[in-house]
């Protein structure tokens, strides 16, 4: 055996290894999230919307929804939002210097008149050109700012708002009426420790809507959307869940979380240099609560739904994706200090080294392996068992996870009550890993590299709209 096979049979073993570390890593989320969800369900029979509402104690909240270039959506959407169940609150519509007519739309529609409120920023933005009130809709403030991005404009909002809970939210996404009461329960529980608290999303594709307002669940007729529908409930439910029950979740969906304003304000709000800013912002709350030798409690709350449009195309799928690598490397490198320190906790121990050597590394680890293995194999330097446990780590165990995760919803939420429908995610789930994971994985090495080469574009989202 030569030099260069034992070489290839090392480097197999140590990938070998790898998988099976990871394969069990997910075992475990998936066992915590399993009893963390069924805990949830059982708690919620005695706290339904309907009693958190009757409570009268829900904290006022604003609602900052950050819209560029919305002009087809924008006013179905933030009717949406001025029609959910709550108590006191705001909607904060931020038009980030859009160059079609969003702002026009809004001024149109809510009978918009130009505030004498003047902008005094607690966090640096860009230019604010004017704040707009509705004269019809009492708890309606429009925005209008120079283009900066959604991160400046996220802080611009929570310079104009009011109140001590803002929500963040997509300006073409939709939430359900009772999700705000939903996920602003754990404050209401123990509001001097929640820092944070982020809720489902799910995807949108193949749903009825009408005026914001999801009426029929369904799957999409194309597989793309399908295959991300079951991407979404392994991220959610079986990966934040379980990360939220250790007390280290890292990520607070820019889609959909509810943050207390004082820390995020201290924090120095949203960093508008990186394009992954949510999470970044909920790394940078963990550290500098355990730099007060504190704990900044960031929970997951799986019932309270946000809607969300996904990419249709290869084309802006990869943008997404690409995107999503770039952000996370950036929020983790921006932090790697905490990576195995054991001085954050659960989240310099736990978390930290899941999102760096199983969701930053793996795209790498995955995509060597398969030409490591087939050339081992080629030079007789492994057996077939050995790339036969490759694949049923690599592609096998994939397959498992994601029919656990549909599990989880069926066991849960049970949202798809369709047979037709159900059928097809569980299909969705075998297919998706012949063939689009690894596409994905190719994305996301793109990804790495554009990180690795300073590259800081967004990326175009093309919608058809809610």
């Amino acid at each position: 055996m030569t030099k260069l096979d034992i070489f290839l049979r090392l480097i197999s073993l140590l990938i070998l290894i790898y998988f099976f570390a990871v394969s069990l890593t997910y075992v475990f989320l998936f066992i915590l999230s399993f009893f963390g969800l069924l805990h949830h369900q059982i708690k919620n029979r005695f706290s339904t919307p309907n009693e958190i509402l009757k409570a009268k104690i829900t904290p006022p909240v604003s609602i900052i929804a950050p819209a560029y270039n919305e002009e087809k959506g924008i006013v179905s959407n933030v009717y949406s939002l001025l029609a959910l169940k709550y108590g006191l609150f705001e909607v904060i519509v931020v038009n980030d210097g859009s160059a079609d007519n969003t702002l026009e739309t809004l001024k149109r529609e809510f009978t918009l008149r130009k505030t004498a409120r003047e902008y005094h920023p607690q966090i640096p933005t860009k230019e604010v050109r004017a704040i707009y009130k509705s004269q019809t809709i009492s708890n309606l403030i429009v925005v209008d700012k120079s283009n900066g991005g959604k991160a400046d404009s996220l802080n611009a909002g929570i310079n104009v708002s009011l109140y001590p809970l803002f929500c963040c939210i997509d300006a073409d996404s939709a939430l359900e009426r009772t999700s705000l009461l939903q996920i602003v329960h754990p404050f209401m529980e123990a509001y001097s420790r929640v820092t944070a608290t982020g809720g489902l999303v799910r995807v949108a594709n193949g749903c009825a809507f009408e005026e914001g307002r999801c009426v029929r669940v369904r799957t999409p007729e194309k597989w793309l959307p399908a295959f991300q529908i079951v991407e979404y409930f392994r991220a959610f439910l079986s990966g934040r869940m379980g990360l939220s029950m250790l007390g280290c979740l890292l990520v607070i969906s820019g889609a959909f979380g509810l943050f207390k304003k004082e820390p995020v304000i201290q924090a120095g709000g949203y960093r508008t240099d990186i394009v992954g800013e949510d999470m970044e912002l909920v790394v940078r709350l963990h550290r500098q609560f355990r730099r007060k030798e504190s704990r900044a409690a960031i929970v997951f709350v799986p019932d309270p739904v946000c809607w969300t449009e996904a990419p249709e195309s290869w084309k802006i799928l990869s943008r997404q994706r690409n995107r999503w690598q770039r952000g996370l490397a950036e929020s983790l490198f921006a932090h790697i200090s905490m990576l195995l320190n054991p001085f954050y906790g659960t989240t310099g121990m736990i978390s930290m080294p899941f999102f760096f050597f199983i969701e930053f590394l793996s795209p790498a680890v995955e995509f060597v392996g398969y030409f490591i293995f087939a050339a081992a194999y080629v030079r007789g330097a492994v057996d077939i068992y050995a790339v036969a446990a490759f694949f049923l780590f690599a592609i096998g165990f994939g397959v498992v996870l994601s029919l656990l995760s549909l599990l989880l919803e069926e066991i849960t939420f049970h949202r798809y009550p369709n047979l037709r429908d159900l059928a097809k995610l569980i299909l969705a789930a075998i297919l998706e890993n012949f063939g689009y994971r690894q596409y994905l994985t190719l994305v996301r090495g793109k990804g790495m590299i554009d990180w690795l080469s300073g590259k800081k574009m967004w990326g175009e989202m093309e919608r058809k709209g809610i």
